[in-house]
């Protein structure tokens, strides 16, 4: 799981999602054996997880213009990650950190992978529903329709949009 967690933060580099810089990783093996590993990240000062601030009620949650920006930020970084066929498979808020200037940073993806066809479809699902699994308690429905619409980059939905979103929604019904 280490190596994945370097190797999917180097590929968010790449692409332009934001993270924790990576230090230092490395493997110990025995014999050819994987006995341990590390993974070494800078400090991200100043930040918090966003399923933190939802516990905690914080005020910048309920400030349109801030949970606007947050939310282009996230969008458009879930969408790049979708783009190239990769999942996060872990895309909770508090794997999510924000800095006092509101910039976003994604954390902590050791099982993030790449997929095709209809595991892909599933694995995308997946990664929205877990988003929308705070978002539903914290944010209007306005706010949450207006995340989606970003993360597709249109204006309105489409019926295949419409569809996903149905799947999103009924992500979890029944395991809550």
């Amino acid at each position: 799981r280490v190596k994945a967690e370097w190797q999917n933060l180097k590929l968010f580099a790449k692409w332009g999602i934001p993270t924790a810089p990576i230090v230092a990783h490395g493997l110990e093996r025995k014999a050819g054996t994987f006995v341990r590993g590390a993974l070494i990240t800078r400090e991200l000062k100043g930040t918090q997880d966003l399923a933190f601030m939802a516990r905690q009620n914080d005020p910048r949650l309920h400030d349109a213009a801030w949970v606007d920006c947050v939310s282009r930020q996230l969008a458009r970084a879930t969408r790049l990650m979708h783009d190239h066929r990769f999942t996060h498979n872990d895309l909770k808020w508090r794997n999510l950190l924000v800095n006092e200037k509101a910039e976003l940073f994604f954390i902590d993806c050791p099982t993030g992978s790449f997929w095709r066809g209809s595991l892909l479809s599933y694995r995308i699902v997946k990664d929205l529903a877990c988003l929308d699994k705070v978002a539903k308690r914290v944010l209007s429905r306005t706010q949450r329709l207006r995340f989606y619409l970003q993360y597709q980059g249109g204006s309105h939905l489409s019926e295949g949009d419409k569809k996903r979103v149905r799947q999103v929604l009924k992500f979890f019904e029944g395991r809550e």
